[in-house]
């Protein structure tokens, strides 16, 4: 099998990347290497990728069609995309770029797929999409007309345009609404990292709010054993929540990020952030039921890990 991995040298992608080469796939990864963060981070990420055989990189950029068009050419039976722009925040600063590189280049893509008659296709989505949904947890059968922010509101568009592309051309796609991934390699300025990076510094953390806001924190590996799944199941159109099911408030996150590092923090209190949900909380059951996602690393055992990585850089 040969699969197209979009966001090849990010956090959720180099990780794929790395995963479906063990299981013997063929994988041609796309990144751009833009300076959302330190590019030199993203070739880390992707030094062991380059090291295997099977493993093709192509520096690009998504809304590129010509080099989209000929990554997609040769042999490729599956693409997951996975490259974005990404964050709530920066997405209010910088509306029209997200909604050209998060829209269009999904578009690009999908016009790469169908001429090249690519029939499965992986959307990256988001939690962001349920906005500040009242109902609990959030399941995949809830309203999703209301984004509070651009990034949200262009992950919407993305699952949409994707409907239409199945519509139309009878591609299978699966889109996956992640659920505030952490681990080894997470970007600098989410929080865990942001916090860990601090508390270890012994400099005051940024608390939005009054630290009550719920997040449903999902390790990587169970992120990527439900990519890896999609993608071996991906049939007709559908729409799968992955996320760990057992969120906690910010307050507890750093109560937990202290133990694991053996360190307290200074925590600073900011007015909240527009376009912050208050909460994500993913139901699993379709997922579970469908796909076989059984999401097992706890809390605990996930910062663990990720602070012997964070040490170990």
């Amino acid at each position: 099998m040969k699969a197209l991995v979009t966001g090849a040298a990010g956090f959720i992608g180099s990780h794929l990347c790395e995963r479906i080469l063990a299981e013997g796939w063929a994988v041609v990864g796309v990144d751009n290497f833009d300076d959302f963060y330190d590019p030199q981070i993203k070739r880390r990420n992707i030094e062991g990728c380059l090291k295997n055989r099977n493993f093709q990189l192509i520096e690009a950029d998504i809304r590129d069609f010509a080099a989209m068009d000929a990554a997609v050419s040769d042999g490729v039976e599956i693409i997951v995309h996975l490259a974005a722009r990404a964050g709530v925040r920066p997405s209010i600063a910088q509306p029209m770029l997200y909604a050209d590189v998060n829209v269009n280049g999904t578009t690009v893509l999908l016009e790469a797929a169908k001429k090249h008659n690519v029939t499965k296709f992986i959307f990256g989505s988001s939690s962001s999409v349920y906005g500040n949904n009242k109902k609990l947890p959030f399941s995949e059968s809830d309203s999703v007309d209301f984004p509070i922010s651009p990034y949200a509101a262009t992950k919407k568009a993305g699952e949409l345009i994707c409907h239409t592309y199945h519509h139309l051309y009878e591609i299978d796609v699966t889109c996956l609404r992640y659920f505030t991934v952490y681990g080894p390699r997470q970007r600098p300025d989410l929080a865990i990292h942001k916090f860990a990076k601090l508390i270890e510094q012994r400099k005051p953390i940024p608390v939005y709010g009054d630290g009550t806001a719920m997040r449903d924190f999902t390790y990587i590996d169970d992120i990527i054993d439900g990519t890896v799944l999609a993608m071996e199941k991906c049939a007709g159109f559908s729409i799968y929540n992955l996320g760990h099911s057992h969120p906690i408030t910010v307050n507890d996150l750093i109560a937990e990020i202290e133990k694991a590092l053996g360190k307290k923090a200074v925590k600073k209190y900011l007015p909240p952030q527009p376009g912050d949900v208050e909460r994500t909380y993913a139901d699993v059951t379709k997922a579970a039921k469908d796909l076989g996602y059984n999401p097992s690393t706890t809390i605990q055992t996930g910062l663990a890990k990720f602070v012997a990585w964070l040490r170990q850089r």
